[in-house]
């Protein structure tokens, strides 16, 4: 399939999850609303990868940029730590509908943007103190170099980005530990799929628009494109914990899912702190 269907389809199968993950008890809007202190799980597991990397105040008054934001709810809490001058950009147009009507409800002033990760530097005017972007993000992109080249583009000089994800050995493994069944390795191509659910409760048969598109990018390919594009690696590390039960061994932890103590000890998720060096 060529990559132009790939994203269309996956921006309309984005659209379906966005009405879902809304409703959803997982996501708990109408809860998250309710108590204006409420940071979410995603972002405090990225605070706690960020923080060092962060002055003392932390984010308090420093402009953000959210890549892939979603329905907005992990941008919101990000602008509860003080962050300021945010921008969240999703490809899709529902997820930001969603998104905008979460921060109009909290009378959040926050930028939503339509469009591709990768050219963020052509959609947004203006340069950034942090950049982040997390929790099932990069495996939708074709490609690293011209998005960490827009990230590069988009940060002040002395700017900080971070990205913690998914352990793209879970994808080696089709999130069914513990064979390997598919390429760790980038460069493999697209990988097609057909699910009429999503990763929240009791969804199955709710997707109209079920074909999925992912493409693989090991931890080199990563680093290799944040360094390519011109940023200092300042941290990186394999995390025992992810955001969202992936597969039935997972067990609850303070950060989310992790693997109980008798199983192999396997990376669930990785973080990358790159800094774009003073001139």
């Amino acid at each position: 399939m060529h990559e132009i269907e790939a994203i269309a389809a996956n921006r309309a199968n984005w659209d379906d999850r966005a009405d879902i993950h809304a409703r959803s008890e997982m996501y708990d809007v109408k809860g998250f609303l309710a108590d204006t202190t409420d940071i979410s799980t995603v972002v405090q597991n990225d605070l706690s990868v960020l923080t060092p990397h962060l002055p003392k105040s932390g984010v308090q008054d420093h402009a953000l940029l959210h890549l892939q934001c979603h329905i907005g709810t992990d941008t919101i809490s990000w602008a509860r730590l003080g962050a300021v001058d945010i921008h969240g950009v999703d490809l899709s147009p529902n997820s930001l509908h969603h998104a905008a009507r979460i921060a109009k409800a909290e009378n959040r002033e926050i930028t939503w943007v339509e469009g591709d990760a990768r050219f963020a530097s052509t959609l947004i005017d203006r340069r950034f103190d942090i950049i982040v972007t997390s929790a099932g993000t990069i495996v939708w992109l074709p490609e690293l170099a011209n998005w960490a080249q827009s990230i590069h583009d988009l940060l002040e000089p002395g700017g900080v980005f971070m990205i913690r994800d998914d352990h793209p050995i879970l994808g080696a493994m089709a999130f069914e530990p513990w064979n390997i069944t598919d390429d760790y390795l980038s460069g493999g191509g697209v990988r097609t799929y057909d699910d009429s659910g999503t990763y929240t409760d009791n969804s199955t048969g709710q997707i109209a628009h079920t074909a999925n598109h992912e493409w693989r990018h090991d931890l080199g390919e990563v680093i290799g494109s944040l360094l390519n594009a011109g940023l200092r690696i300042e941290a990186v590390a394999e995390l025992p914990y992810m955001d969202w039960p992936a597969f039935p061994e997972l067990i609850p932890c303070a950060e989310g899912w992790t693997l109980p103590q008798q199983l192999p000890r396997i990376p669930l998720n990785f973080a990358i702190v790159a800094r774009r060096q003073l001139p």
